[in-house]
């Protein structure tokens, strides 16, 4: 009798849940990865707002309120890839003498653990107001 060649159940049975571990643990680290890779378009967003504060700030000593002074087409620009949308405030008591901006996340963003980006004028990068404690030491910038 001649025996036949192949593959029996069991072994495609261990080869299906070899595959099905491999998927497991690398589904979950592709999802943070690209949440990490879309952050960066926030992060340009809110550097761009930061040196165009700047440049204002030094040609006329305040800074302004509205992102459409600062060449933006509106006063809520959208990042270049748009997964955030910014806005900028002034805080309460500087009179044109200090700024916050923040990049909200947006479609598939909005579900990141980090939230809100911002960045005031003394370059300080903070947690917004609906961002985890993940923003605070620094896995957010």
């Amino acid at each position: 009798m001649q025996r036949k060649h192949g593959f029996t159940l069991i072994e495609l049975m261990i080869v299906v849940a070899i595959i099905a571990i491999l998927a497991a643990i690398a589904i979950p680290w592709w999802g943070r990865y690209t949440y990490r890779a879309r952050r960066a378009d926030g992060q340009k967003l809110l550097m761009q707002i930061a040196q165009g504060e700047e440049r204002f700030y030094t040609d006329y000593n305040h800074y302004p309120l509205t992102a459409e002074s600062l060449g933006f087409p509106s006063n809520t620009p959208t990042s270049e890839d748009g997964y955030y949308i910014a806005g900028i405030a002034n805080p309460a008591a500087s009179t044109g003498q200090g700024y916050v901006a923040t990049a909200t996340p947006l479609g598939p963003q909005s579900n990141d653990v980090c939230g809100v980006l911002s960045i005031d004028n003394t370059g300080t990068k903070i947690p917004g107001p609906s961002s985890t404690s993940q923003n605070t030491n620094g896995n957010c910038w």
